[in-house]
């Protein structure tokens, strides 16, 4: 589980189940035991993090077997297939192990995020279509909008937290990301360590509540779940019963505690993806596994009523917050 002291430093940019261990020295990485995908086991949040002398022993995690793994000539990022024209562009060399999709339609294809900005995930997205390509994000934390710039067109909300975020951060915003046992893969050769940041990047086009994007042969509605960011969406395809969460739901805790975080928002926005449940057959997720069952989304809007309710009862208080755990997954709220 996450330590509570080292939450509030990755609390303000970015999300991972993984707390990074005090030494950066790469170790093997170890075969992991296989876990039963099905399983909803508070074991998933415990067992990972700062329990872990090295973050990365947890690594590859089983559930990234059951999928077409593509090649690629870029190291930093691993590309698998999940589906006939979706492909997981994950970094697990960062303890973030962010997942950013690329979706590709008959006419054109939509990137849902673009990571951390440490690799150039335009050169894998090249190499994955050649149709044009336009850039949505899930919402704008630093390690889902560091590619932005690399791509030519970009839509987003109109809120000013996203119009903000999208003016870039300087390098000393993000550096400690780079620091000491944050990173064990070798970063890439042309990456300058001193000149990281979130770089600007203009919106060509903005997005609404309920708007459909058809990218041929697929169409996404865009939903608007707030809470976690402000600027927070979701992506539903009804036709293929998938859902795109970005970071409103993953196995790992989930921030409500975050600077533009908002309890409240997350809690109908969890109830929203809830009754969305038999609607779908999996969620997508933007952190550490691509896929889990869409029965997660009837715990997640569980989990916010009976935090609300006062019936949740597994939880641990530490440096003015608040983790609650259920099964799979945790929530963070700041114990005001």
């Amino acid at each position: 589980m996450l330590r509570a002291t080292f939450v509030l430093l990755i609390l303000l940019t970015g999300c991972s189940e993984s707390s990074p261990p005090e030494t950066s020295s790469a170790a093997a990485v170890d075969d992991a035991e296989l876990l039963d995908n099905a399983s909803m086991d508070n074991e998933q949040v415990q067992n990972r993090g700062a329990d872990k002398d090295n973050w990365w022993d947890t690594l590859p995690r089983p559930e990234w077997g059951q999928y077409e793994k593509i090649d690629q000539s870029e190291e930093w990022f691993e590309v698998y297939r999940i589906d006939d024209d979706i492909f997981a562009i994950y970094e697990p060399g960062q303890f973030e192990e962010v997942i950013s999709f690329l979706i590709v339609g008959d006419d054109f294809a939509l990137m849902f995020d673009t990571g951390l900005g440490i690799g150039n995930i335009r050169r894998v997205v090249d190499q994955l279509t050649d149709k044009n390509v336009v850039v949505l994000n899930s919402h704008t934390h630093y390690d889902h909008i560091g590619g932005n710039y690399l791509f030519d067109t970009i839509y987003g909300t109109a809120l000013d937290y996203t119009k903000q975020k999208a003016m870039g951060s300087p390098p000393e915003d993000v550096a400690f990301f780079l620091q000491d046992g944050w990173v064990w893969k070798p970063l890439p050769p042309d990456f300058v360590a001193a000149e990281f940041q979130s770089r600007p990047f203009d919106i060509d086009q903005y997005v609404v509540e309920g708007e459909q994007i058809d990218i041929g042969g697929r169409v996404l509605e865009v939903l608007f779940t707030p809470g976690h960011a402000p600027d927070s969406i979701c992506l539903l395809d009804r036709q293929n019963r998938q859902l795109f969460t970005g970071d409103t739901f993953y196995l790992a805790p989930l921030y409500t505690h975050l600077e533009g975080s908002s309890f409240a928002a997350y809690a109908q926005s969890a109830a929203r993806l809830a009754g969305l449940a038999d609607s779908i057959d999996e969620a997508i997720t933007s952190h550490n596994v691509p896929v889990v069952d869409s029965r997660y989304m009837t715990a997640l809007g569980q989990a916010f009523a009976d935090i609300e309710a006062g019936n949740a009862t597994d939880v641990t208080i530490s440096d003015g917050n608040r983790e609650y755990r259920f099964d799979g997954f945790s929530v963070i709220v700041r114990d005001d």
